[in-house]
């Protein structure tokens, strides 16, 4: 059954391309701090061009989140690689993003 997390705060924090947001998962009493780059390209295929880029982000998160702890997700990674560990990521985007 997947752990329910409190929040997952999106927030852009450079502008140049790839972009760069710092992520914060709050879950109970703890959190967990990740630095994120993500390309506008890279948002637009995972979400059709159909969501923002902190919705894109949320999304790939709960995705994370529902196949590893919040300790274990890498501090600083750009959003391409998850398809590296978990090659179902970019198939399951749109349904992560309905949910949200």
């Amino acid at each position: 059954m997947p752990k329910e997390i409190d929040m997952i705060q999106v927030r852009q924090t450079a502008e140049q391309d790839p972009l760069i947001f710092e992520v914060v998962v709050r879950e109970g009493k703890g959190e967990a701090r990740h630095q994120v780059t993500m390309s506008r390209e890279t948002c637009a295929r995972l979400t059709s061009g159909k969501h923002t880029l902190e919705r894109c982000l949320e999304a790939a998160f709960q995705f994370l989140l529902d196949r590893e702890p919040k300790e274990s997700i890498l501090r600083r990674f750009d959003v391409t690689e998850i398809s590296r560990y978990l090659p179902e990521f970019e198939r399951e985007m749109l349904r992560y993003l309905s949910q949200l």
